[in-house]
């Protein structure tokens, strides 16, 4: 493994529409993120939860963020 690749985080994002039968048939997106060297995943609704998902493995790195 090269020196640099110890400084990456690799994420996989899926994003899907569903449809949502008890708010009369609209659609909402729904998605899971997934860090891939662990493999913990997480279930998402909002962009705030994919932000705080990545905000967690970005400060291990010592990367400062706005919400800490």
């Amino acid at each position: 493994m090269e020196a640099y690749e110890t400084d990456i985080l690799s994420f996989i994002i899926r994003i899907w529409l569903e449809e949502t039968t008890e708010e009369g048939n609209q659609t909402k997106w729904r998605g899971r993120i997934t860090h891939v060297p662990s493999g913990k995943s997480q279930y998402v609704e909002r962009l705030d939860d994919i932000n705080t998902f990545l905000i967690s493995y970005l400060e291990t790195m010592g990367v400062q963020s706005d919400a800490s």
